[in-house]
Parts: structure tokens; sequence; C-alpha cells
């Protein structure tokens, strides 16, 4: 009669089995490499070999609602825009840029090159080539590159005993000119989000960007890039709109006046920028440009909350009684500010005291706190004293 033991142990020798029959398939089968579907040259250097892919977008090429012809005010500039697709999110040295896109701007139209690391051998020939192709330029143009695609870069040229090419290269990273003109407008500033509302290009078929590493490692299993091309795609769109984007937003900042933002969420966005950098005469123009334009009450009363207060900084005092009064009048968050406001003016510029007492009374049914009643408290005290004064 079998055993427990002996069950056991049968059953451990037909999983072995199975096991063994697995090892022995992949022996007779093995992995075959096969990128032809994706195009491009192998390109061989100094370092070993790696696959490059070029792409060319002519003049008449559309994106959305724009074409590559726009791109043309960006000719010669020494800019080249760079995004990259990675084995994770997490960075560090256990994340590989297995897929990195460059492109510029020519008399022409768009050239975007891609390199491919179909093995990790390939990497030191790929990151060889990039710096190559770098050499020629002076600013690298991304979107969040800053913080995780160049760092990340710049790791792996470290473990590869490659010399990186950006220490000497300016970098604009767009996505922090794109949250100031954007937040207030827009639910979320990812960059096919802004592809959408504001290039007005629609991405069908398109592969979500957190299955890209599975489909790198499928590849790296089976040596089968079909599902890849999908992923060369997505590169490809996200470089194409970071260059429309770069027609935008720097522009938008170096000369703001001038720049063709008509929404008001967005002017309210570059005007917020400008008071931060002491511009104010720049930002009150602005200011008032967003309140005449489209937008949200809850955005409009922010706009004139903080127009009133360069009014104020400016010495332009009229200005900002006129504003503060209109927010005082309405029901608003910033009323009870407001109404602080004015009587600090009616206190101490117009010494009509009865007026300030009413207006922080007023401010005081909208916001309580200790500082508004100290605030009535002291006014008080001082009507009353000149009250008895009077009587004297």
């Amino acid at each position: 009669m079998e055993t427990a033991l002996q069950a056991q142990l049968a059953l451990l020798r037909k999983r072995m089995e199975k096991v063994d029959a697995r090892f022995v398939a992949s022996q007779e089968e093995p992995r075959v490499l096969d990128s032809s579907c994706l195009g491009g040259c192998e390109i061989e250097t100094e370092w070993g070999r790696h696959l490059e892919v070029e792409r060319f977008y002519p003049k008449d090429h559309q994106h959305g609602n724009v074409f590559v012809e726009r791109l043309q005010g960006l000719e010669g500039r020494r800019w080249t825009y760079l995004d990259t697709e990675t084995t994770g999110l997490a960075g560090g040295a256990g994340t590989l840029a297995f897929l990195i896109g460059a492109a510029s701007v020519t008399r022409e139209g768009f050239v975007l090159k891609q390199w491919f690391i179909r093995e990790h051998g390939e990497e030191a020939s790929a990151l060889h080539s990039l710096s190559a192709y770098l050499s020629d330029f002076d600013t690298l143009v991304s979107y969040n590159g800053r913080s995780y695609d160049q760092p990340l870069l710049e790791t792996r040229y470290t473990l590869a005993r490659q010399k990186t090419p950006f220490s000497r290269m300016e970098h604009l990273d767009l996505l922090y000119g794109a949250r100031r003109l954007w937040k207030l407008r827009f639910e979320s500033c990812r960059l096919v989000e802004l592809e959408r509302q504001i290039l007005g290009h629609e991405r069908v078929g398109d592969v979500p960007g957190e299955m890209i590493p599975q489909l790198y490692f499928d590849f790296l299993r089976t040596g089968r890039a079909d599902r890849l091309k999908a992923v060369l795609e997505h590169n490809a769109l996200d470089i194409l709109s970071l260059a429309f984007l770069a027609g935008v937003i720097p522009v938008a900042f170096d000369d703001p006046l001038a720049c063709q933002l008509t929404h008001g969420a967005e002017l309210s966005g570059l005007a917020r920028w400008l008071a931060a950098q002491d511009r104010l005469d720049e930002a009150a123009v602005l200011y008032r440009r967003a309140i005449d334009a489209q937008m949200s009450d809850e955005l409009m009363f922010r706009c004139l909350w903080e127009l009133g207060l360069i009014e104020k900084k400016q010495s332009r005092i009229a200005e900002a009684l006129t504003i503060w009064t209109d927010l005082a009048q309405s029901k608003n968050p910033y009323r009870a500010d407001s109404l602080v406001e004015l009587a600090k003016y009616y206190e101490h510029t117009e010494k009509n005291l009865f007026m300030a007492l009413e207006c922080a009374s007023e401010a005081l049914n909208w916001h309580r706190s200790v500082e508004l009643l100290h605030r009535q408290e002291r006014l008080h005290r001082k009507v009353s004293a000149s009250r008895r004064g009077r009587l004297l």
C-alpha cells in the first residue's frame, strides 16, 4: 500500500518532469529577435550596435488642428525635443530607457529619430549615438524631463561609463509653464490632455503609458516586436505635441502682452506668474484681459481680488476701491477681505471711523476671526473717543 510520503514523492517527480519538458522545449525553440516590423536600420558604433528609426513630417502634415508648417518659427533655434519610454516609472539604476526619441525643426519639416535598445547589451551603443546627435544642439526641450528623463539618462550614462551630454545643455521643461497657463482651465496638465485641448489632436488606438513596460518585457521574452510599433508611435506623438507646445508656452512668457492666449484661465495664470516676478503693470494688463474673457465666476472673483492687490501696490487707490466695492457687494470668497480693505482705507486715509467700523462689522457677518473682532473693538473705542471729544 502506497504511503503518504510515496504519494508526495510521485507528485513531485511529475512536476519536475513538466519543468524539464518546458526547459527542453525552450532549448529546441530558441528566442528569435525580429524587429524588422519597426523599420529603421541597425547602427554599429565603437560601443556595439542598436536600432535607429527616423521619421519625417513635412510642412503639410497635420497634427490635430495645426500643421507642421507652424513650427517653422522655431527653425534656427538649436533646440531638440526629447522623450523616453522606460521599463518603469520609479527611476533609479534598475530602470532602462529602452526607447529614446529626439527631434528638431528643419527648413523642410520636422525630423524625429528614435533609438531602440533591443537588448540590454545595446544600451551603450545607443547612448553613444545619442551623444553624437545632441552635440548639434544647445537646448533640451522636454515635458517633465527635468525631474525624470534627464536624471534617468544621466544615470544610464554613468552606468555605461560614458560622459553625459546634458551638462553643457540648457533645459527647457515645458511642464512648469504649462501648469501656470492651464492648471486653472483643465483638470489635468498631462501632455496627452493638452494635446487634445490645445492642439485638437485626439489619439485613436494609442497604447496606455502604463502598459508600455510590459510590452517591452514581452518583446525581451519572445523577440517579437510587432506590438512595439504602437509604442514607437506613442513616443513620436508625444514629441510632436511637445514641439507644438514649445511654440506656445515660451512665447507667452517671453512676450506676455503680445501672446495669442484668449481664455481667461490662461491669461490669469500668466498674469499670476508676472505678479510673482514683480512685473506688476504687465500683470494688471493681463488680469484685465482675463476678466473681460471667458472664465468661471469663481476664477473671475479671484482675478478681481488679485488685480485689486496690484492696484493697491501701484498706488492706484481709486481703481482698487472700485474693485473692493464691487467684491463687497456680491457673495463671493473675497467679500470679507474686500470689506477689510475698505475698512483700512476709511480708517487710515479718509479718517472716516464710522465707515471703517461699518465695513469691519459687515465683514464679521461673512467671516469671523480673532483679527476682525480685534479690529471691530478697536474701531468701537476710537469712535466712542471721538464722540466724547466732540461733546467736550
